[in-house]
């Protein structure tokens, strides 16, 4: 009998956080090998506003909260890790000042224009395409055939973005840690002991992972977008009423892919197989199979951030 737990986690740099509804924990491989846990603040606006825990809200209030809660640890690990230290000597106070201030400017022109490339990629490029498809062929496409072929170019440029930056040999080891990270959870939710071989046999593919909730954003937003083009047929005309149109479904689209993920990770049937397929698949290319130091720094991570009195209420069978 394994348990249903809303443990999760989020490889880092030489290292993973693990997060369960009382506790948040950061775990890194330090330079001398040594394993470094930080226990970090994770006071939810859910559990201080009871409005903000209601369905679908809770998917767009965690969302927001994951990615502010994952910069800053992505951050903290780097810095544990030694992966910002400069390259010769020890830091100062004042080099560490400057290192700080050149890597938060970095941090915000990356963002600046990761909004922008996003915007070109995933709103702009697909119309186009769709558009010259329609001179191409001197026809034009229905609203269901449009926003679908629209819908599979976003999910085409998501996969080979992420297929491109998997051969970054950086980004490959926080591959191999996200893959230490699954196995460590699906360890726990069999009620095995938490060991380097017990965890090492389990599988590195989870539906409850980052990377099936985004493909789930992006297949909602197909059915989405297709409902508005079917009853306001004239906005998708006007492109800059388009783009409002598909900034406003972002929260909507969040907060439905939040439940759908939360219902594939509960329960093991074909629905939820099916659902969970394609962002199971992609994991292919966002987890890698782990060194045994990095399930080291997984267990020590979940051990850290485990519940003091398991929820034995809400023990299911989801063996697979």
């Amino acid at each position: 009998m394994a348990k249903y737990t809303s443990i999760g986690g989020q490889a880092l740099i030489e290292g993973i956080m693990m997060k369960s509804p009382e506790k948040t924990a950061l775990s890194v491989r330090m330079p001398d090998g040594t394993v470094d846990t930080e226990m970090l603040k994770s006071e939810s606006l859910r559990q201080k506003y009871k409005i903000l825990a209601l369905p679908v809200i809770r998917g767009v209030v965690g969302f927001g909260e994951s990615m502010v809660q994952g910069y800053k640890a992505m951050m903290l690990s780097a810095e544990k890790s030694g992966f910002t230290d400069l390259e010769e000597g020890e830091k100062n106070e004042k080099d560490e000042k400057k290192e700080s201030r050149l890597v938060n400017i970095i941090m915000v022109i990356g963002t600046v224009l990761g909004v922008d490339l996003a915007v070109v990629l995933f709103m702009l490029l697909p119309r186009l395409i769709v558009s010259g498809l329609q001179a191409l062929f001197n026809t034009g496409f229905s609203r269901l055939v449009r926003s679908s072929i629209e819908q599979l170019i976003k999910l085409s440029v998501f996969v080979l973005y992420v297929w491109l930056v998997s051969f970054m040999k950086d980004i490959k080891r926080v591959f191999m840690y996200h893959g230490a990270e699954h196995k460590t959870i699906f360890c726990y939710e069999k009620g095995l002991e938490l060991t380097v071989e017990n965890v090492r046999k389990q599988k590195r593919f989870h539906p409850r992972c980052g990377t099936s909730f985004m493909i789930l954003m992006i297949l909602i937003s197909i059915v989405f977008s297709t409902v508005v083009q079917m009853i306001f047929p004239d906005v998708y005309n006007v492109y800059w009423l388009w783009v409002i149109v598909k900034i406003l479904l972002i929260p909507l689209t969040c907060g439905v892919g939040f439940e759908v993920l939360k219902i594939c990770g509960k329960y093991d049937n074909i629905v939820t197989r099916i659902i969970s397929a394609p962002g199971m698949w992609l994991q292919r290319l966002t987890t890698k199979e782990p060194e045994d130091s990095m399930i080291e720094v997984a267990i020590i991570a979940l051990k850290a951030c485990e519940p003091e009195i398991p929820d034995v209420d809400r023990a299911v069978d989801i063996e697979k």
